[in-house]
């Protein structure tokens, strides 16, 4: 995972949880604090994501201070709901 520093094993400073992300497009991989929503468990991450508001469901890493002084959310995969996946063939 290049430009993600990794969790510590030792401390909850920076950890892996599910989230909802707002954000226009799914076109970045680091997110400010203020655009991430952290939840429990991936179905209530799911449950809460609204794409048609520009709210996705995500597997994050953070938060991590920049080097900006920003708090900051890392992509580690976009999570999507059997809604959101179709067939092959595309039909549903």
């Amino acid at each position: 995972m290049r430009g993600i520093v990794p969790p510590d094993p030792e401390t909850d400073v920076s950890k892996i949880s599910y989230g909802v992300v707002y954000i226009p497009r799914r076109n970045r991989n680091r997110f400010p604090a203020n655009c991430v929503e952290i939840f429990d468990s991936k179905e209530a991450a799911l449950k809460a994501a609204d794409p048609t508001k520009k709210r996705f469901a995500a597997l994050v890493s953070g938060p991590s201070r920049s080097s900006e002084g920003l708090s900051l959310y890392y992509l580690i995969e976009w999570l999507r709901n059997a809604k959101e996946i179709t067939s092959p063939t595309g039909a549903e």
